[in-house]
């Protein structure tokens, strides 16, 4: 028997996936099988273990991926020409928990954060300004790079970590749920812990007016505990010398966030955002099940994990809806998945649109596939809430948040739920970033040695025979020192920041 060059997931799969590109006339090894090759494989993708009939279903994961178009022969390449979904728009559901066991709480950690004065820990003690329309970004964005050149000894010296604007196009010409959408985000962003000191920049007409917004930026439950000190509102219309006086004001936020100090906070404190992006056929094997495998380790520490992107949960909700915590959690869940086909629906689109064509070039054939890999990431424990798209954080635990596929508004979203820092795992690399760390995982060893100014950690090591709970270790150390301050994130280190926010309504 030859070097093994193909992994079964699970044992009753009936593809398993090349770990290198297989070549007609050769032999595709498992440790207990040798499938002679059929035709050329491209590294990622399926290889049928046995005959497989037309109209039989495809198994990856343990479970159905879609169904054979025609027969397929062992050793022969599974993809778009001979494999299909077999998701419906409409489905019923059951409850049908699985039972679950209290995590094993690891050893006691910890990490430098800032304990800000309304409760919240932040990782970094930043300066933000944040538009409440797009008129004015190209000022924010002004006042942003004047700032960090006045700012530069006290950036130097780590009493503050930078000025970041967050242009937008949104704010004006939005009605009803559309405006709602963008105050919720732009409002969460407001009350980010990582940000020190924010300023607000407003032009003074739009839809968003900032009498309105404030309402957003407060707790309204308890508007006394949101600490007011570190937020200042600039109306442009109505100063002479809007940079003048953004400058004043952000120098103002400088001074205050400057007396923040790092100190020991546990790991409970800590609030991680899990997103992939550019899939390919290794996602699902090495980095999400790496990323699950941290979420496991934050949980049983008391933290808090946020898995999105809900068109990507199609095919694979069954399993998300089995770890409901209970039957509202479990009814919510049902109305996060029926609400985002609706959305589908009534934009006359196909709901099982995706994968795209990138995830198709990299392996990934069907929704079912893709969304079965990606919720790998939200690891093995119960899920405690459901958030809509603007909601910010409530429980600790892993909680699903509405929001699309996308990766800039997703990201956006998780930021503005709160979480400190994201893990984005990537099989064909991207250079995005969110407001906050966004620690991109690779799938696989190649991409993490050509795309290394963009990765920040390796899981393509898992398929040259690394163990997974010691490399989920060695990365939950690393997120340790991302949140202490140790270390920066690629995204970080390349100033890649950015938001968008999601568009559903009417503009004017």
């Amino acid at each position: 028997m030859g070097e093994i060059n193909l992994l079964q997931i699970r044992p009753e799969d009936n593809v398993a996936v090349a770990l290198k590109p297989l070549k007609q006339g050769t032999d595709a090894v498992l440790p207990s099988q040798t499938v002679p090759v059929a035709e050329d494989i491209p590294a990622g993708h399926k290889i049928a273990l046995r005959p497989i009939a037309a109209g039989e279903k495809v198994i990856k994961y343990g479970a159905p991926i879609g169904v054979a178009t025609q027969p397929i022969g062992s050793g022969s390449w599974v993809h778009t020409h001979n494999l299909k979904t077999q998701l419906e728009a409409n489905l019923n559901y059951n409850y049908e928990p699985v039972p679950f066991s209290p995590p094993a709480a690891g050893k006691e950690r910890s990490f430098l954060g800032f304990r800000r004065k309304d409760g919240q820990v932040g990782i970094r003690n930043e300066l933000w300004i944040i538009p409440t329309v797009g008129c004015v970004n190209r000022a924010c964005e002004k006042l942003a790079a004047l700032a960090r050149e006045k700012f530069k000894p006290e950036i130097d010296a780590g009493r503050i970590d930078g000025v970041y604007a967050f242009p937008h196009p949104y704010g004006c010409s939005q009605l009803g749920d559309d405006l709602a959408s963008t105050q919720k985000i732009l409002a969460g962003l407001v009350r980010h812990p990582n940000a020190g000191g924010v300023l607000v920049v407003a032009l003074g007409c739009e839809n968003n007016q900032l009498t309105e917004f404030k309402r957003f930026c407060y707790d309204q439950e308890s508007p006394a505990a949101f600490d007011q000190d570190r937020l200042r509102f600039l109306i442009m219309q109505e100063v002479e010398d809007e940079i003048e006086a953004g400058l004043a004001l952000l120098a103002e936020l400088k001074d205050y966030a400057s007396s923040d100090e790092r100190e020991a906070v546990p790991v409970s404190a800590l609030k991680v955002g899990l997103k992939c992006g550019g899939s390919d056929g290794f996602s699902g094997i090495t980095a999400n099940p790496l990323a699950g495998r941290v979420t496991d380790i934050l949980l049983a520490a008391g933290g808090t994990a946020v898995l999105t992107e809900v068109p990507e949960m199609f095919g694979a909700e069954t399993r998300l809806m089995s770890r409901a915590r209970d039957q509202r959690v479990y009814a919510r869940i049902v109305e996060l998945i029926n609400g985002f086909k609706a959305y589908f629906l009534r934009n006359g689109q196909e709901i099982y649109e995706n994968p795209s064509p990138g995830n198709r070039d990299g392996g990934i054939t069907t929704l079912e596939e893709k969304s079965l890999g990606c919720i790998e990431k939200g690891g093995t424990g119960m899920i405690v809430d459901v958030l809509d798209y603007g909601d910010r954080l409530r429980l600790p635990g892993l909680n699903l948040l509405a929001g699309p596929g996308n990766d800039l508004v997703s990201t956006t979203a998780l930021a503005a739920a709160g979480v400190q820092l994201i893990l984005f795992t990537t099989g064909r690399g991207t250079p995005l970033g969110a407001p906050v760390p966004t620690v991109k995982i690779a799938t696989n060893s190649a991409l993490a040695r050509k795309k290394r100014h963009w990765i920040d950690f390796d899981a393509g090591r898992l398929l040259a025979g690394e163990d997974l709970d010691a490399l989920a270790q060695e990365l939950f150390v690393v997120l340790l020192q991302l949140a202490g301050g140790e270390r920066k994130s690629r995204n970080e280190e390349n100033e890649d920041r950015a938001i968008a926010i999601f568009k559903n309504g009417v503009t004017l």
